[in-house]
């Protein structure tokens, strides 16, 4: 089947000082040659004239760069255009490569060319899917230590040492007598056991790191507590925002509200949720604290501005002796933090211990981590070398390395992963 040429703006969105717009595919050299007559010298920035082959008009003087097969970022022909950052400019030089014969670029359909012939594999992909979406400096770290390849190259490791292993028990079972693989089973080759047991340990060391998900989406902070404890101007407060309406009247807080925020580079959720409380609460903000209830029971960690040690028992909770400015504040223990969301009071001493909870559960500065699916992959890696340990029979020790190494396979994409490409290629921009 006919592969089609591609392009896309990838420079974001317009009027800006320059607009780059990407092609790729085998038409990129001919659609090149039409706009400016001459290909540039390959990987060298080249000034053109860019001419409308529909009638000659001038489109734009760009900068022009020509990346051949396969040394470029999708592993097809590549070109990109360097051009004025107008609307009309751009919409004039995508007008000139439709009528070349080119189509426009879907979400994510550069990198998907690019993992298809081998430039990028999965792990990496999702990486670069968590850079493009990163919005503080540890998310920043995390995701380029992915997309640079940090867990790929590991795999890799693990893949041949596999495979060593693999390749030593087959060779024991094609010299193994007949008798023997039909009787008390084939023997392990020696070192077998000892050498499967160090790379489960070593996956272990990735397994127990801090999980991806909760950088992606933040550090998940819930305020919890009665009616009137302060949840609400404390949540205010540490959004830097009137996101949350503050008054007297119990039940003011109905529903939970969720802000994005980074504090020292953290990335934070902050969740106000409705007043706890057992009698007096109406039908719909009944529905408020059992999802109150339902938010604190999944939060990294719960700020409790209740009476000590009335706050969940199955999550951390920070105590907060909130209202510490009120002349009729109710003190806590000296374990509590006293804060002032209204004086501002104790609020860089509460921001502080948030980082440092916060920095405890996500990944280490610069550290690359598995999200779920990478994570269940090498999970089913493990249980297939531990698996492979317990075996008296050579065969079934040979197939769990099967198993292990179909588990690679996926953790890196070398297997059917369709579905889940589709999804992953959605979250990009088109012209990435």
């Amino acid at each position: 089947m006919a592969i089609d040429t591609i392009f896309a703006l990838s420079s974001g969105q317009l009027p800006a000082a320059l607009g780059v717009i990407r092609i790729s595919g085998p038409a990129a050299a001919e659609a090149l040659g039409r706009l400016c007559v001459a290909l540039p010298k390959p990987r060298r920035a080249s000034l053109r004239v860019l001419r409308d082959p529909r009638d000659g008009g001038e489109l734009d003087r760009a900068l022009v760069l020509w990346f051949p097969t396969p040394a470029s970022a999708t592993g097809e022909d590549c070109a990109e255009l360097h051009c004025h950052g107008g609307r009309a400019v751009a919409a004039a030089i995508a007008g000139a490569l439709t009528a070349i014969g080119l189509r426009q670029a879907e979400p994510g359909e550069f990198t998907r060319r690019a993992f298809a012939n081998g430039r990028l594999d999965l792990a990496e992909v999702e990486g670069l899917a968590d850079l493009l979406t990163a919005e503080t400096e540890l998310q920043r770290r995390s995701a380029q230590a992915m997309a640079g390849g940090a867990l790929s190259r590991a795999a890799e490791g693990w893949r041949v040492a596999v495979l060593m292993l693999s390749a030593r028990l087959e060779a024991t079972l094609d010299f193994a007598d007949d008798d023997d693989v039909a009787g008390e089973g084939t023997a392990l080759p020696p070192g077998f056991a000892t050498e499967c047991r160090a790379l489960a340990d070593s996956l272990t060391a990735w397994l127990d790191r801090p999980r991806a998900e909760p950088l992606r989406e933040g550090f998940r902070v819930v305020l919890a507590g009665p009616p009137n404890a302060g949840k609400s101007t404390m949540f205010n407060a540490l959004i830097e925002s009137e996101g949350a309406i503050v008054a007297p009247e119990p039940g003011t807080t109905r529903d939970v509200l969720v802000q994005a925020v980074a504090i020292d580079g953290v990335p934070f959720s902050i969740v106000d949720t409705a007043g706890l409380r057992e009698e007096g609460a109406g039908a719909i903000e009944a529905i408020g604290i059992a999802r109150a209830r339902a938010e604190a029971e999944r939060a990294d960690l719960v700020l409790w501005l209740g009476p000590e040690g009335a706050g969940p028992v199955d999550r951390p909770v920070l105590e907060i002796s909130a209202q510490c400015d009120r002349a009729d504040a109710v003190g806590k223990s000296a374990t509590a933090l006293s804060v002032s969301a209204h004086s501002g009071a104790g609020m860089d001493t509460l921001r502080g211990a948030l980082v440092e909870a916060a920095r405890v559960a996500l990944p280490v500065p610069g550290q690359a981590a598995l999200n779920r699916r990478q994570a269940v992959c090498l999970e089913n890696v493990r249980n297939g070398l531990r698996a492979a340990v317990d075996q008296r029979d050579g065969l079934l020790a040979a197939e769990n390395l099967r198993v292990a190494r179909r588990a690679l396979d996926a953790l890196i994409g070398r297997t059917d992963v369709e579905a889940m490409l589709d999804a992953l290629f959605g979250r990009f921009c088109i012209g990435k």
